[in-house]
């Protein structure tokens, strides 16, 4: 592709166009109008390209995206579907000397907040020695009593922390937000910096941006540090793909190689905190969590919580596993602290901050509160006790004056009645950053949330993070609680970087890594998968069948045999599209999310595509041929995906369930469909139905050079292990699945499970076509059925 001038702007760079906000700090002019460091390359290169030849690339960053499955979920939505990533290709860039001011500034800020969370939940001083008020501390949600005098494992109450901060008016920076308890983002900002990349990915090689792998390999060695013991598990716990940043939780543990656990993965014993898996209990001594404090344990701190796990606290107070961060680590994010964080630095450091925060009065001190009133109209009042700015709140707050939320009093009365629950903040102006609005650039308010990390070296700043951008032209801090979209940061060196990578390094003797043990609830979820899949694409041919016969006037039994099968499948087979199939599938698609971190991209893509377009279809799929061949075209795009799947899953007990569950399935829907279709009683053309459910109709006509049989069906598509489609072809297959898998179990004996398979496939081997009749077969279907039972108390429990 030819890149020219653009012809927009007859070849005047992008910058002499630009207008940055009056009186707005800008991240692409200086005061002076001049252009910063590190942007130039950026300009010229987007200068040389004509609105078509942008558009094109920014299309390849957003086609990753959806490739990749990104998404956004608001937290309590109890959909699996989420919202479009709302990705701006213009990435915020920034010099290095720049962001080594900012990274001094938030190590001291991390240091300080690691000994006020120690002082917090140890000796307390803080509180005694007046400090901090009493009420704050002992009034907040996030401050967990049970915690006090718990000495973390590691020595550390912060081991992962990020910060949200912004330029203000006079040129520095501002952190607006601490986020200490389990801040998100990470993973997001390396999809940002992978789609950024793609859309410039010349400029990108060309120009010294700091890499981001390098943070996240000394965070994984630190975590390794963490353990005792080296086969212990280290594992990202998670609140389940409800959350709103599930995918990047999924995505950062497949990056740096974690287990994805749930609480319900996890279970305490002997006071050690143990990894529920199909080879029975591991130990794992090290989480990095991703879950709010108080859902990690019914027992000692959110007894409503369905999500945690028993006795956790008290492992963590036996000295058993680390948690990142510790559990009440949240306090630090209470908005009223911030009012006192200037001070308490100089009282343990005696050092003021060198990255200030947002100007904070708490309003339960008489002359903050008199403050507050008299300059209402430059301020944000909020919830004190919250750990979001007062406009990020549904609690009843007052912007620049302006009260907001259910309150029927003024502003005064207001804060006279609720003052020592109140917290009043500088209205911060943003600086703007450039982003593409219909060909042009147009400044946008943004902010950067920034992530340090502990590591055997100290904190360690990740060099870029995770940029939003505000919507609009408003460049007040609350712009940001409208939406908006999210931005790549590049920190710009003047001289080449270092390519650094999370691969180990080539002088490293190479040793093949061996898989660990797979937790129970990925296993569950992965058999499961296997097994909606299959009955998705059983009922697909079922209902195909049965449209196709509309048009082709069959008999009414044979309709009537059909309707039964599919109502027993739960499909009302008068619908061209039946709800029940959609369901099938969305139960499908919920195993899968369970387990993205498990699951290939390729795989999910394949999956959510087949599930749009049935989505897509429904609207127009009419009863008879029409349906048919809507049937048809969905078949082949399942089958397309358990081809990738099947094809490119790794060899190991995930793929080994998965392949349980998609055998006995597909083997209990044969065996239920041919003891109504070759009965005594079965009507016409049932015999032929069973071959078209089987797939089978080809190999039939090569094999029987006649019209079809009882006897020829049931040795096709019951007795003969060389077919795909038949009983006994899967029977086998479980057989020797569950051999793999007992070969990693320590027990000798063999399981309840593993008896009736192989029982279960020795009786189908014994039978002959004249024995396998109807009641044999519906023996075998409910056998078959009852397989699954027996698998989840051998290896799921």
């Amino acid at each position: 592709m030819s890149r020219r001038a653009n012809p927009a702007g007859g070849g005047t760079p992008l910058f002499q166009r630009y207008r940055p906000l009056p009186g707005v700090p800008d991240e692409l002019c200086d005061e002076n109008g001049k252009m910063r460091p590190g942007w130039s390359g950026l300009l010229a290169h987007l200068s040389r390209l004509n609105p078509d030849e942008i558009a094109h690339d920014v299309a390849r960053g957003d086609q990753y995206l959806a490739d990749a499955g990104v998404f956004f979920r608001s937290y309590g939505d109890t959909t699996l579907s989420g919202r479009d990533w709302p990705f701006s290709p213009v990435p915020i860039i920034l010099p290095e000397a720049e962001w080594t001011s900012i990274s001094a500034g938030l190590i001291q800020r991390a240091d300080l907040l690691e000994q006020v969370v120690a002082d917090l939940y140890g000796d307390n001083r803080l509180v005694a020695d007046g400090h901090l008020p009493a009420s704050l501390i002992a009034q907040s949600p996030e401050w967990l009593r049970p915690m006090v005098g718990v000495k973390p494992r590691s020595g550390h109450f912060l081991h992962f922390v990020a910060f949200e901060i912004g330029r203000g008016p006079d040129g520095r920076w501002w952190v607006l937000s601490d986020r200490t308890d389990a801040p998100s983002g990470a993973g997001f900002a390396l999809e940002n910096r992978v789609a950024t990349s793609r859309v410039f990915p010349d400029l990108f090689r060309q120009t010294n941006v700091h890499r981001l792998a390098g943070f996240f390999r000394a965070f994984r060695e630190g975590l390794d540090r963490l353990r005792d013991d080296p086969a212990a598990r280290i594992g990202i716990l998670t609140p389940g793909p409800l959350t709103d940043t599930y995918y990047e939780q999924a995505y950062i543990a497949r990056y740096l190689g974690l287990s994805l656990l749930a609480g319900e993965d996890l279970t305490v014993q002997d006071g050690r905190l143990q990894v529920r898996t199909v080879q029975g209990l591991v130990p794992a001594e090290v989480l990095w969590r991703r879950m709010d404090s108080i859902w990690t344990d019914p027992l000692e701190l959110g007894a409503q919580s369905q999500i945690g796990t028993p006795g956790l606290v008290s492992a963590i107070r036996q000295g058993q596993v680390t948690m990142v961060n510790a559990l009440g680590a949240g306090i630090l994010e209470t908005q009223a602290l911030m009012a006192f964080l200037p001070r308490i630095s100089r009282h343990l450091t005696g050092q003021p901050l060198a990255l200030p925060n947002v100007a904070t009065w708490w309003c339960g001190q008489p002359a903050e509160l008199a403050h507050v009133r008299t300059h209402a109209a430059q301020m944000m009042i909020g919830p004190a006790l919250s750990t979001r700015m007062p406009f990020e709140t549904k609690a009843t707050h007052a912007i620049g004056g302006q009260l907001r939320g259910d309150h029927g009093g003024d502003l005064d009365t207001w804060l006279t009645a609720n003052a020592a629950h109140l917290v009043g903040q500088e209205m911060v102006t943003l600086s703007t950053t450039p982003v593409f609005e219909n060909g042009a650039l147009v400044p946008r308010p943004m902010t950067i949330r920034v992530f340090l990390a502990r590591t055997p070296q100290g904190w360690q700043v990740m060099p870029g993070g995770f940029g939003r951008i505000g919507t609009g032209s408003d460049a007040t801090a609350i712009a940001m609680g409208q939406g908006g979209a999210v931005a790549d940061v590049w920190v710009v060196s003047d001289t080449p970087v270092e390519p650094v990578s999370m691969l180990t390094p080539p002088d490293t003797p190479f040793q093949r890594a061996q898989l660990g043990p797979l937790p129970a609830r990925a296993a569950d979820n992965l058999f499961w998968l296997g097994r909606y899949v299959e009955r998705t694409e059983g009922i697909l041919r079922l209902t195909r069948a049965y449209h196709s016969r509309l048009d082709e006037a069959a008999t009414e039994p044979l309709l009537d045999l059909i309707r039964d099968r599919l109502r027993a499948l739960g499909i009302d087979p008068d619908q061209p599209l039946p709800e029940g199939l959609r369901t099938t599938l969305a139960s499908a698609v919920n195993s899968a999310s369970q387990i993205r971190d498990r699951f290939s991209v390729d795989g999910w893509a394949a999956l959510k595509d087949l599930e749009k377009s049935m989505g897509r279809i429904v609207q127009t799929a009419r009863a008879g041929s029409d349906s048919a061949l809507v049937m048809s075209v969905l078949l082949r795009k399942i089958a397309g995906f358990s081809g990738l799947v099947h094809e490119n899953m790794y060899r190991a007990a995930g793929w080994q369930f998965l392949t349980i569950g998609r055998s006995l399935e597909r083997a209990a829907m044969m065996a239920d469909l041919l003891a109504v279709t070759t009965g005594p009683d079965a009507p016409d053309g049932a015999l032929d139905l069973a071959i078209e459910f089987g797939d089978s109709i080809m190999i039939h006509r090569q094999r029987y050079a006649v019209t079809s049989t009882r006897s020829s069906v049931i040795d096709m598509l019951a007795l003969d292990p060389q077919n795909p489609r038949a009983i006994r072809f899967h029977l086998m297959a479980i057989r020797n699945r569950v051999d793999d898998l007992a070969a990693h179990r320590p027990e000798t004996q063999i399981t309840e499970f593993e008896r009736r398979v192989l029982e279960l496939d020795t009786r189908v081997a014994l039978h002959q076509v004249e024995t396998l009749d109807s009641a044999a077969l519906r023996t075998l279907h409910g056998d078959t059925l009852a397989l699954s039972t027996a698998l989840h108390d051998a290896f799921l429990l």
